[in-house]
């Protein structure tokens, strides 16, 4: 798809987005000494050359992040148990799940019994298809009638309400009657998802906007000078908010052993109050806190930039159309610069730079649609890699504990990625840009999954029960009868899947912030996110073959599928991703705004 432009195009710029005014934004001089637009007094040239380095990040962002942090250790210390709790029966003589001291080294928490029996009321599957169809419910809220601050604090109640009847669902009288316990869950999911969900869209916008800095130059006390990089700051933000992800999914470590020597409601209750952080933390800091107003009706001017560019390329030959879209005047009559004065249609109340923004935003969404693959990927430490687990010696160690192996390696990794890696990078030279991060995101998760196909086939082989479930195999007395391997083998993929994470998942926050309009960032955030659900639903397709004797085969398949869509993807976003730097100008400088306001951040008003 083509960008705005309504100026001639420079011959030595064929390629290049055309939704920048070649006299408004610094990237078209050739000589580098014009200011960059939006920033503090750089120049093209010193931008080229420079080293660009990350800016403190405010005060407000790390309150956004102790958010965030309790939120996902509510989330994942009840959904990272869901696992046993739904597939495994109740442990021999428990009525709350919890397994005998005696049997503790080998034995497994559980309570409901019921995978195997109806596998499409997986409880982890149903869980992320909705947790992440929901954002789209905060994100319109947010960007159109509440803004995010009030949206996540209201849904934060929502939440809350949804981890009560959670509790309540594992109590031993609950459990006494497995149908009225399998009910009560679908319903704490069901509410606790539209909580999180709604908070998942915004929560993420919220804490990159707390910055506010612009490009800027700083001399460091060895004399050398940088570039103050918005880019940079922001991908730093989202690497510390992804690490607070990840310490508040550590709290799934305590949910195994609370839910295998205490019980599930036990093991429900502690994330439960742990929740109650996020509406005290939002309390706390409201006056802090920089937001940006809702306008409510920013996704219908958004669908009428749509429209209004649409039409005159629009025909019944879809050839001739697909050509018109990718016409360099394409957005041109969206544009209210390309009316005389007096001649603008009234129904074009935002001015050029927000024509620019939704140009932006549609390529940003094109880049999501190949995510569902790489969550793929991802899905299988949720649910397929804890089953595997528990086919092997486990040694005292539940098995749905190996998963938090993922957020451990990532919280690990992140400082040596930021403090590091990608500062080694940018003195280097090389633009390790978020197109090609995806991709590499996409090819390490295939190599993920080529290790689990490997340890899959080795488990088969060594197990008792060979391919016939090896997770069920028992002995002659009824209890666990693993395969003679180490639970720790399985560490592989989730370390592995956690360093994809840390170039694709992260990246895509970052992608999603920084190329959406100011006021619609929740609502292209919560498309990103809606990709985890389109993953979820093919998940749901895969049920037939997503069963334990096809797991060698089908992550194999998981794997190829994963290196191929990734390749698809670099080699068709590679253009997008030589344009960075000027995607990122859209918006940034001096602007009319919308008619009637000026686009302005403001502090809370509570």
């Amino acid at each position: 798809m083509s960008y705005p432009d309504d100026k001639v195009v420079d011959p030595k710029a064929v390629g290049r987005v055309s939704d920048i005014d070649d006299d408004k934004h610094a990237y078209s001089q050739d000589d580098g000494s014009s200011i960059v637009e939006g920033s503090e007094g750089v120049t093209q040239h010193e931008l080229d050359t420079l080293r660009h380095v990350a800016d403190r990040l405010p005060y407000a962002a790390w309150l956004v992040a102790v958010v965030e942090f309790a939120e996902r250790w509510s989330y994942y210390a009840t959904t990272n148990i869901y696992n046993n709790y739904i597939r495994a029966p109740l442990p021999r003589g428990s009525i709350d799940g919890s397994v005998a001291a005696a049997s503790r080294a080998s034995g497994v928490a559980g309570a409901l019994g019921r995978v195997y029996k109806r596998p499409s009321l997986s409880g982890q599957w149903f869980n992320t298809f909705w947790v992440y169809i929901t954002p789209w419910v905060g994100g319109i809220i947010a960007d159109t009638m509440w803004g995010r601050y009030k949206t996540i604090m209201v849904f934060s109640f929502v939440c809350l309400i949804g981890h009560v009847i959670l509790v309540g669902s594992a109590s031993p009288s609950s459990l006494a009657h497995p149908d009225t316990a399998m009910g009560l869950l679908i319903l704490s999911i069901t509410i606790m998802g539209l909580g999180a969900g709604a908070i998942k869209a915004n929560v993420s916008p919220m804490i990159a906007e707390q910055y506010t800095g612009k490009l800027r130059k700083e001399t460091l006390p060895s004399g050398e000078v940088v570039i103050k990089s918005p880019a940079v700051t922001i991908q730093g933000i989202y690497l510390w908010f992804y690490a607070a992800i990840n310490f508040g999914s550590c709290g799934a470590i305590s949910a195994s052993f609370l839910a295998r020597d205490h019980g599930y409601w036990t093991a429900f209750l502690v994330p439960t109050c742990i929740f109650m952080i996020v509406p005290l933390v939002l309390l706390v800091g409201k006056n802090q806190y920089v937001v940006t107003p809702p306008r409510g009706s920013i996704l219908l001017e958004t669908l009428r930039v749509i429209t209004l560019a649409l039409g005159p390329v629009w025909s019944i030959n879809p050839v001739a159309t697909i050509r018109g879209i990718r016409g360099p005047d394409f957005w041109k009559p969206a544009k209210p610069s390309s009316y005389p004065d007096g001649q603008r249609p009234a129904k074009i109340t935002w001015d050029d730079e927000f024509v620019g923004e939704v140009a932006r935003t549609l390529n940003a969404c094109s880049v999501f649609l190949f995510f569902p693959f790489f969550w793929l990927c991802y899905s299988q430490i949720d649910g397929n890699l804890g089953t595997m687990a528990a086919a092997m010696t486990l040694n005292g160690t539940p098995n749905d504990l190996i998963q938090n192996l993922n957020p451990i390696a990532i919280i690990v990794m992140i400082p040596i990625f930021d403090y590091f890696i990608y500062p080694f990078l940018r003195r280097k030279g090389i633009n390790f840009s978020p197109i090609k991060r995806i991709y590499a995101g996409f090819l390490v998760a295939g190599l993920a999954m080529v290790y689990a196909a490997i340890v899959q086939k080795y488990l088969f082989d060594m197990s008792p029960c060979h391919d016939l479930n090896p997770s069920e195999c028992v002995n002659a007395d009824g209890d666990p009868n693993p395969a003679p391997l180490n639970v720790w083998i399985i560490s592989g993929p989730y370390i592995l899947v956690g360093m994809a994470e840390i170039f694709a998942s992260i990246t895509s926050l970052e992608y999603a912030f920084t190329k959406a309009p100011q006021r619609m960032k929740s609502v292209v955030m919560a498309f990103s996110q809606f990709q985890n659900a389109l993953s979820s639903a093919l998940n749901f397709a895969l049920t037939a073959v997503n069963v334990e004797p096809k797991f060698t085969w089908l992550f194999g398949s998981f794997a190829v599928t994963a290196w191929v869509v990734g390749t698809i993807f670099f080699f068709t976003f590679r253009d997008l991703d030589r344009r960075e730097l000027e995607l990122n100008a859209i918006g940034a400088g001096e602007r009319e705004g919308f008619k009637g306001e000026s686009i302005q951040r403001a502090r809370a008003q509570v």
